[in-house]
């Protein structure tokens, strides 16, 4: 996961770190599954909607 943490998006690390539920779920998931949700980031252009990605990361419904 070292790897991972260093390819992070600012905004992505500050919201996991908002919703600890979510980081747990970021944390368990494959790299793979963990590269999916950073690439998503990409597409991804104001603070609510980060945060509401994230909400889907601790809801499992962003998968």
């Amino acid at each position: 996961m070292d790897h991972i943490l260093s390819e992070l998006p600012m905004g992505l690390g500050m919201a996991l770190a908002q919703n600890m539920r979510a980081l747990e779920c970021f944390a368990a998931m494959t790299p793979e599954e963990q590269r999916a949700v950073i690439n998503k980031t990409h597409t991804i252009h104001s603070k609510q909607e980060m945060r509401d990605y994230v909400a889907g990361i601790a809801d499992q419904t962003i998968l």
